[in-house]
């Protein structure tokens, strides 16, 4: 999830290894583990992302039922947690439990904690494989190799839509192909109805109906190979220009606001509620505010493929934490982790707070949602694309910096006019390459 409100300017080097030295490979996990939490007084560290109450929630129904354990949790936006990461690991400070902006780099200079061993020691193989492959990191790629993190909730992405506007329009289900959506797009600014809200401020919240059309105008597995950084995979193909000219094309129509690089999420989400849009590409995690904020009013669906029947394909991931490799209390942090996943409470609390599924083994009960609520609707959209096997990463996600380097201004620049289509793949795979020879 990559809601902030400050740019990152740049990484800070965190060398344990030699320039462009893989240490993937090397990281060898420790064999002994407790999976015994005790009664001894446990205080954990946690680097946590502001906006986002599910940790905080968690951690406090954790030391609810375990009256040993407290928590220490500092936060910070997203953008900050990938300036600061390396530094914060390799300190001796370091926290036991910090929610992780990217993973492979963090791996190669030795700073997260190799999970395996949990893995074994809690049955995590009970866990859907395709639910924690997004977690896993090889020799310099992710999608395979050791488990360096877990997920306090799962989330899925799509379109939230104010069911009252989309009435006044004649919308009575949910679009069936991309063309259906731009023709909503098109009857909506005719009837004064503004088409789209979305946050461009700061970090580029453009980038979720990016992604939404280029996971659609093209093999979603280039899209996964270029953000597991596979060998060869480039941003630079017809399906990224495609989206970036439809991009282009909305911004143009007016579909997006016309200060959307000076709104910021809040404003967005505040916008929303107050009935000023008929669309928002957002995520889950927003399901439980939009129940409370505009009861009855919001629905969601996944954004449509390009051709009717298409399976949907969807900006799926898990609020990814891990657990430093100089945790002080590594043994107490796993177990938390495996808690979350398999106590009746906590995947509730995973549910009506966090608004996503809680994950963990396939044969635990989701926690059920009011009916007639948003959430309920984020809750089934997340079981489709579970069965449809349409669950993609966010581009964002790609390299430390690729977010804060490329996707925002460029995706600023564009919807500005400053910016072409061409120039912006371009833009962004030239930083790709760049922060992989590194």
């Amino acid at each position: 999830m990559l809601l902030t409100s400050l740019l990152a300017i740049g990484m800070t080097a965190t060398a344990c290894s030699a320039p462009g030295e893989d240490r993937s490979s090397n990281t060898k996990p420790d064999a002994a583990v407790k999976t015994e939490l005790g009664t001894d007084p446990i205080t954990l560290e946690m680097y946590a992302e502001t906006g986002f109450p599910l940790a905080k929630a968690l951690a406090d129904e954790f030391s609810k039922q375990h009256s040993n354990v407290k928590f220490n949790i500092r936060e910070d936006q997203f953008t900050v947690i990938v300036e600061n990461a390396p530094r914060v690991l390799a300190s001796d400070n370091s926290p036991d439990i910090i929610r992780l902006p990217t993973m492979v780099d963090l791996v190669k200079d030795d700073l997260l904690k190799n999970l395996d061993p949990y893995f074994t020691a809690y049955g995590w193989d009970k866990f859907p494989a395709s639910q924690l492959m997004q977690l896993r990191v090889g020799v310099g790629t992710r999608g395979t190799g050791s488990l360096y993190g877990m997920g306090l909730g799962y989330s899925v992405t799509g379109v939230f839509y104010n069911k009252k506007l989309a009435s006044q329009i004649g919308m009575t289900q949910p679009p069936a192909t991309v063309v259906e959506f731009e023709q909503l797009l098109a009857k909506a600014k005719t009837a004064g109805v503004q088409p789209i809200m979305q946050f461009n401020k700061n970090t580029a919240g453009i980038n979720f109906p990016h992604q939404a059309l280029q996971n659609q105008f093209g093999d979603p597995t280039q899209v996964a190979d270029w953000i597991f950084q596979k060998p060869g995979a480039t941003f630079d193909t017809p399906a990224a220009l495609k989206a970036t000219q439809a991009i282009q094309k909305w911004a143009q129509a007016g579909y997006f606001p016309k200060d959307a690089n000076a709104l910021d999420y809040a404003g967005m989400v505040g916008e929303f509620q107050k009935g000023n849009g008929l669309f928002m590409f957002n995520g889950d995690w927003e399901s439980a505010n939009l129940d409370k904020g505009m009861p009855g009013n919001a629905g969601f669906f996944l954004f449509p493929a390009e051709t009717a029947g298409g399976k949907h394909v969807a900006m799926s991931a898990p609020n990814t934490f891990g657990v430093s490799a100089k945790a002080k209390n590594p043994d107490a942090a796993a177990y938390f982790l495996n808690w979350v996943h398999t106590n009746a409470t906590a995947r509730e609390i995973a549910v009506k707070v966090g608004g996503s599924s809680p994950g963990g083994p396939s044969d635990l009960p989701v926690p059920a949602a009011a009916a007639n609520t948003v959430l309920a609707e984020t809750l089934k959209a997340s079981q489709q694309l579970g069965a449809e096997n349409g669950a993609v990463d966010f581009t964002a996600n790609a390299t430390g910096g690729i977010f804060a380097a490329a996707i925002t201004p460029e995706l600023q620049k564009l919807v500005a006019g400053q910016q072409t289509p061409e120039g912006y793949v371009k833009a962004v795979q030239a930083e790709y390459a760049k922060e992989l020879s590194r």
